[in-house]
């Protein structure tokens, strides 16, 4: 039987790795986004950069309790940039295909996110911190929701 730090280490990991996610999906958009779509760059890479953080800060917290913590991209991650380079080369790298695959990404993390905050093995700074976190993600999606929504 699992103990409560390896519970919530567990979780922890859990977002360390979408948070990855994250950041490689960003960075594939980011080198093959087009001129016209120059202001996604900066949004894309605030947000891969916001990932870097939330990354970091959790695996301190992995760290702190002496367990192991996550390096490695998701395998469900990988097959979703491996989908965004197949819808690429079928000509979905228009502005309303990038912010709809961008928001797919997004409620792929906020609903990590509020897994993590329902389960209930967090608690303390751990919960402090993930709850913080999930707020600027979801923000972050709210804001891509609301570009695809407006994008022709």
């Amino acid at each position: 039987m699992a103990t409560m730090t390896e519970t919530r280490n567990s979780v922890l990991n859990d977002l360390i790795e979408i948070n990855n996610d994250r950041i490689a999906g960003f960075e594939k958009v980011l080198a093959d986004i087009k001129d016209e779509n120059v202001d996604l760059k900066a949004l894309f890479q605030e947000y891969a950069t916001q990932s870097r953080k939330f990354s970091q800060e959790l695996t301190a917290l992995v760290a702190a309790s002496a367990g192991d913590p996550e390096t490695d991209n998701s395998f469900a991650g990988t097959l979703h940039r491996a989908w965004i380079d197949v819808k690429s080369l079928f000509g979905g790298s228009d502005r309303k295909s990038i912010l709809a695959e961008a928001e797919r990404g997004e409620d792929a993390i906020k609903k990590a996110y509020t897994t993590a905050l329902t389960d209930g093995s967090l608690s303390g700074e751990a919960l402090s911190l993930v709850t913080a976190q999930s707020a600027d993600i979801k923000s972050a999606h709210d804001k891509i929701k609301a570009l695809r929504d407006s994008a022709i």
